[in-house]
Order: structure tokens, then sequence, then C-alpha cells
């Protein structure tokens, strides 16, 4: 058993990313953080990560064995929800990723609702607009934008979302664009279909962000059109701050879904989460009737 313990924690310490936030999170020291991990490598024979003063990285052995060990420690964890019947009633710590924006507007009010419905969950949500791996991260749910890109784990729908050209009703003349840097989109092109027609444009502007609030108040502030979702600026829409551009043409959907590993044994705490949330956007999967309304 000492095994699935030294997995257990060479897991934290990897996902933490430093000693010290790695003690923090096991309310010990970091010189004990520190000999912990020499007696884990001296028992295995080999070095697991390389060090600096601020920063651990994997060394190929300790890349092999987070991710073999993730796997073990899964099919241990549903071992025991099965043993001991935890499906029965949702408990524990539930770590869940969403993008900033999305996030911090629609999902962290659905999960303080959630909170008080299920006590005995201590819910972690993680907010950012990098990629995470569901997986080696460990986290139990990620609420994403746009098409699933691992076969190996189970999405679902949980909202319509459409992408919209917008602009200050000022700078609807001027054609100068502001670019958002999102994914692996190729930068500065947009994609619009109408009927059978097709157009890739490339587009040009003074100002780009990897940050939508950013963006948008540059739109805002009447530096040029916009690519955004329809859930972030149908306000400002329906207020006449902005105005839409090209409305008879269409940009790629952006739906969001739920994403969470693919097994029979769902976590109960994983379970009613993805069902409270399907319910509280219920009204928001069908063409037409959008979560963000109408303008």
């Amino acid at each position: 058993m000492d095994g699935f313990s030294d997995l257990a924690f060479f897991s934290l310490l990897a996902r933490q990313g430093t000693l010290a936030a790695a003690a923090q999170e096991l309310s010990i020291t970091p010189p004990a953080v520190s000999k912990r991990l020499a007696a884990l490598e001296r028992r295995l024979g080999v070095r697991l990560l390389n060090r600096t003063t601020r920063r651990i990285s994997l060394t190929p052995e300790g890349e092999l064995y987070l991710g073999d060990g993730a796997r073990v420690l899964e099919d241990l964890e549903t071992l025991e929800r099965s043993v001991a019947g935890s499906r029965a009633l949702p408990q524990g710590v539930l770590r869940v990723s969403a993008t900033l924006g999305f996030g911090r507007r629609q999902i962290a009010p659905a999960l303080s609702r959630f909170a008080r419905a299920y006590p005995l969950v201590e819910v972690q949500l993680h907010l950012s607009d990098r990629p995470v791996h569901l997986v080696e991260q460990r986290f139990d749910l990620q609420i994403r934008l746009g098409e699933l890109p691992d076969v190996r784990l189970t999405a679902r729908r949980l909202a319509l979302n459409r992408r919209l050209l917008c602009a200050a009703p000022r700078e609807l003349a001027q054609h100068s664009c502001i670019f958002l840097r999102e994914g692996d989109e190729t930068f500065g092109t947009w994609h619009l279909h109408s009927g059978g027609r097709q157009e890739t444009v490339k587009v040009r502007g003074a100002l780009s962000s990897n940050d939508g609030e950013s963006a948008l108040a540059w739109a805002l502030d009447g530096h040029g059109i916009l690519m955004r979702s329809q859930w972030d600026v149908a306000d400002l829409l329906r207020a006449g701050r902005l105005q839409p551009v090209l409305p008879e043409w269409r940009l790629p959907d952006a739906d969001i879904y739920l994403v969470f590993q693919t097994k029979q044994n769902l976590s109960a705490k994983t379970r009613v989460l993805v069902d409270f949330l399907l319910e509280t956007f219920a009204a928001h999967r069908s063409e037409g009737d959008a979560l963000w309304g109408s303008w």
C-alpha cells in the first residue's frame, strides 16, 4: 500500500508545480515534502523530478510514473467506490475546470447553488483560458467551448453558443478588427458561411489579446470589429452598445460542453454535478432558444 500512497503524493506534487505549493496542500513543511520525494526516488532507484529554486519538471521516468500511476489511482478509486457504496452519497473533493469568462459569469453562480444543495461536496473551481489535461491534472469535470479534442473522454452539450461579429456603432464603417487569440485557432483568420457560400477572411487590426474581457473593452471603446461568443455580448447588443456586423453570415459555433472521463462507475459527486448543470442550462440546448436571449 506504500506504493499507492506514493503515487497519490507524486500526483499531487506534479499538479501543484512547486514543493512549497504541495507542502501547503498537504499541511506540512517544504523540507518534509523534499524528504518524502527523496525517499520515493531512492525506493524506485530513479530521479523523478528536475528541481530548480522556483519550479519542478518531470524527468522521462517521472512522466511514466505519473501517467501510468494516474490510471492505477483511478482504478483504485473506482474499486473503493464500488465496495463502499459511495455512489449513493455525493461527497468529497470535486475539481472543476472552466474558461475564465464563462466560468466566472455562468459556472461560478451555478456552483454556488450546487454547494447549498450538496453540502458534503467540496468544489474546487479552476478558471483558465489555457488548455487543461483532464486526466493528468486530475480534474473531475471540464466545461469547455468547442469540439471535444479527445475521443477517450465523454462530452455532454451544456448549451448552444453562436459566435458573432460585433462592434461599437461608430466603428461599423472602419473595418478595423480586434483579434482574440484562443486555443489552436488560426490567428487573424475568420471563417464565415451563408447558405451554400463559404468565405475565409484574413482580417487586420492594431490590437490583439488572449483575454476576452480586454478585447471586449476595446470593441466598446471603438477600436474595431470583434468576434465574440453570443453569451458574452448579448446584453451589450440588447443595450445598443454593440451592433451586429454581417448578421446574414455565420461563424463556426462554439457550443459549450461538459467533459469527463469515460467510465462505467462515474463517481456520485461528478454524476450529480453533471445532472445539476444539465438541468440548470436545460432550456438552452434547442436551436433558436439560447441562454443569452435574443436582441
